[in-house]
């Protein structure tokens, strides 16, 4: 009685193992899939919001009108501590000005259009950047995903020694299985660089929240603006006592006089209508990978000086380069290409390796059909998900309930796919003898 009590355990234990390993690889998988999907991140905001107004660029005098119009239709509420306004780019051609309660396009001459309606494109970066859920927990847990893709990466070249040298071949059979390896195989190979660059940045990007908590907590005493300061700045003590709204003319008027190779990317004024307000103008270098250097100006446009993510410490630099780096926000259009191509083959492998897995598990007299059965739903499910929330975006609206739907058509996915599972075939519970190990 005992003996068969504790083989049940045993049975619902490796059950159990098995269902957590397939969960991580489906996360590894949605974070590769939407990863593939946000490089578009701009072009999805103009498709999504078509009737915005766009410039190849915008006055200064007009960005002055559009912050005081902005910053006026606020009055009668919250106070805004940053007002951001993105500066037309070659990737975004729109002037918007973001606060801690609205987003609203510009017209050329500094009106207001429109209220900004890209949510579907944020719903994307939020479920690529933290799994839609909360900041702290999902960008931690997806940053442990960025560095447990280089511990596979790594692992994967270790045990397959041979795998540099077959690069370029292709076994050519009817076995399933063995086109599975190897296709898994090669493209393992040819994104390896792709997969360490992008797995490394996406570690240090999603990982910030503990390093820098960390980091705070053991040298500033907790204050994690004084521990990002040698990396990003340090804001000057503010006034709250009321100023007229600060004057970003001059400031747009220098960079544009002074920094004429620089890409103004956006304008940030820091506390607006206080006595201790401040103009930031981050600038985009031509062939640097840093997305920008900060430029400090105070309220009437004196140049402050910079904080040093163009020219300073190499840390900072490195810094100032993971994000670009990790989403392909340099060379334009066939950099953005070559990204989705090889996030593609990155995703693939992440699926087939999956499948790799459940053969060799077949092979050894232990199918698991039920879960190959989820997995091929998770792995079409997400996919269709989210041109269903796309779907909704184009018919429902901005608002439409995109996290719900995605989630809601992803397990209807997987409802399905287990419904329909059949029992696997006999042969896949014969070792083949004829697929060589690599």
């Amino acid at each position: 009685m005992s003996f068969a009590f504790a083989k049940d355990t045993v049975r619902k234990g490796l059950s159990v193992h098995l269902a957590i390993g397939l969960v991580t690889c489906a996360l590894l998988y949605l974070i590769c899939a939407t990863g593939s999907a946000i490089v578009l991140y701009e072009e999805f905001q103009r498709v999504e919001q078509a009737d915005a107004p766009e410039m190849d660029s915008i006055a200064p005098a007009a960005v002055q009108r559009g912050i005081e119009a902005v910053l006026a239709s606020e009055s009668d509420g919250p106070t805004t501590t940053h007002l951001y306004v993105h500066l037309p780019t070659d990737a975004l051609p729109r002037t918007t000005i973001t606060t801690d309660t609205q987003a609203v396009h510009l017209e050329s001459d500094g009106s207001i259009a429109a209220p900004e309606e890209n949510a579907w494109a944020e719903f994307l970066l939020a479920l690529h950047y933290r799994l839609n859920l909360p900041a702290l927990y999902g960008m931690t847990l997806v940053g442990a995903f960025g560095a447990m893709i280089v511990a596979l990466a790594v692992s994967g070249i270790v045990a397959h020694p041979r795998i540099f040298r077959d690069a370029f071949r292709l076994r050519a059979r009817r076995n399933d299985d063995v086109a599975t390896l190897d296709w898994h195989n090669r493209l393992a190979v040819w994104t390896l660089p792709f997969a360490l660059a992008i797995a490394l940045t996406g570690a240090m990007i999603g990982l910030y929240y503990i390093s820098g908590g960390s980091l705070a907590a053991s040298a500033y005493g907790g204050d994690s603006a004084a521990a990002t300061a040698p990396v990003f700045g340090s804001e000057p003590e503010g006034d709250p006592a009321p100023a007229p709204v600060a004057n970003a003319v001059p400031a747009l008027q220098y960079m544009a006089q002074k920094h004429p190779e620089v890409e103004m990317t956006y304008l940030i004024l820091h506390d607006p209508s206080t006595a201790g307000q401040h103009v930031q103008v981050i600038g985009e270098h031509p062939r640097r990978l840093i997305f920008g250097e900060y430029y400090a100006f105070g309220p009437e446009g004196d140049f402050r000086g910079t904080v040093g993510l163009a020219d300073g410490a190499i840390g900072q630099q490195i810094a100032a380069s993971t994000y670009n780096l990790h989403f392909g926000n340099f060379g334009g259009l066939p950099i953005k290409i070559a990204y989705i191509v090889f996030g593609i083959a990155l995703t693939v492998v992440v699926a087939t390796g999956t499948f790799i897995w459940f053969n060799k598990r077949e092979r050894q007299g232990r199918p698991s059909a039920r879960m190959r059965a989820l997995w091929w739903g998770f792995v079409a499910g997400v996919p269709v998900a989210l041109v269903a929330t796309f779907i909704a975006r184009l018919t429902i609206g901005n608002d439409a309930p995109f996290v719900a739907i995605f989630w809601a058509v992803t397990a209807i996915s997987l409802i399905a796919a287990s419904v329909r599972v059949r029992r696997p075939l006999p042969h896949l519970a014969t070792p083949i003898a004829a697929a060589p190990a690599e």
